[in-house]
């Protein structure tokens, strides 16, 4: 009696076991693609304008007239370089006595967003009209335009701040005035190739989905970095040699690893492949805008064509 009972009842729900087996299971919730947060990439140790790449450059073209405007020692490091990232800057250190200023140049012409990218994180902004309607200062940095391209000005110390290493607003302003006059007659071109790093551009190019419009390649005492840029992404290759630590090994919460290097590590949020072999720490960055995801695949396919020369 009791299993005529059970048997009326699933008859009457117009269900059977076997159909409930049958029934499709929910579909997997994908996982969030995660997309980098950053507009420059990490820079190795030391590369502060001490190494890099030599010729004409805005802060060695300014020294003399700042000292005499500032009546305070000013010098330039005799080197400069690219942090390739959202817009790719070239970048150079002065020296206020012992205060470096970090000047940074757009390696491309300004667009639209430039400014507001340049000046994303540097908090309460205010106008600095001694510099342009488009140019402003924050207590980190002031960015403004000079020709078709944008400067950034970066005091180590930051501005206002009553730092022992930072510089008051008219230093500042001061600065900035110099690059102005200074930035036509010291551009650099905006092709400036290695051999070596011409390995990885079809793939760089396959990454950006555009001909690269910037190309930024030199050796830092030996090492090699690459970049390859557009308006609108930049992919980097950057070599160091002897580099003690990974910083990003102590990132909160830990880096994935990856399967290259001893160790290798992929942080995805940041857009970057860092891993070490023997004396050489590598780094790969890849940055779009608007932000898009940077996968480990595309990461690896950008750096294998140059693995031989970092493996060895």
């Amino acid at each position: 009696m009791r299993l005529l009972v059970v048997a009326v009842v699933l008859v009457a729900s117009g269900c059977t076991v076997a159909q409930r087996a049958d029934d499709s299971q929910p579909a997997p919730t994908p996982p969030t693609a995660v997309v980098p947060t950053v507009i420059a990439p990490p820079q190795p140790e030391g590369l502060d304008g001490t190494a890099g790449a030599a010729g004409p450059q805005v802060c060695t073209a300014i020294t003399r007239t700042l000292a005499a405007k500032l009546r305070v020692p000013v010098t330039a490091k005799p080197n400069s370089w690219n942090d390739g990232g959202l817009p790719a800057m070239d970048l150079c250190t002065l020296m206020l006595e012992d205060r470096a200023v970090t000047v940074g140049v757009s390696a491309l012409p300004s667009q639209t967003d430039t400014v507001s990218r340049l000046m994303d994180g540097a908090g309460a902004l205010k106008a600095l009209p001694e510099l342009g309607p488009d140019a402003f200062i924050a207590d980190s940095r002031l960015v403004f335009h000079t020709g078709d391209r944008a400067v950034r000005v970066t005091p180590a110390g930051g501005i206002d701040r009553s730092n022992a290493d930072g510089i008051d607003r008219a230093k500042a302003v001061a600065i900035a005035l110099a690059v102005r006059d200074a930035v036509p007659k010291n551009l650099r071109p905006a092709r400036q190739s290695d051999s070596t790093c011409q390995l990885s551009t079809p793939e760089a190019e396959r990454f950006v989905q555009l001909h690269v419009q910037l190309r930024r390649d030199y050796r830092v005492k030996g090492a090699l970095t690459c970049i390859w840029g557009t308006f609108d992404a930049t992919v980097s290759i950057v070599e160091a040699f002897d580099q003690a630590t990974i910083p990003e090994s102590q990132r909160v919460p830990p880096p994935r690893f990856a399967p290259l290097g001893q160790p290798g590590y992929y942080i995805p949020e940041a857009g970057e492949l860092v891993f070490r072999q023997g004396r050489r720490v590598v780094r790969v960055s890849a940055l779009t805008n608007p932000p898009r995801e940077v996968t480990l695949d595309a990461l690896t396919n950008i750096v294998d064509p140059m693995l031989p020369l970092f493996l060895r």
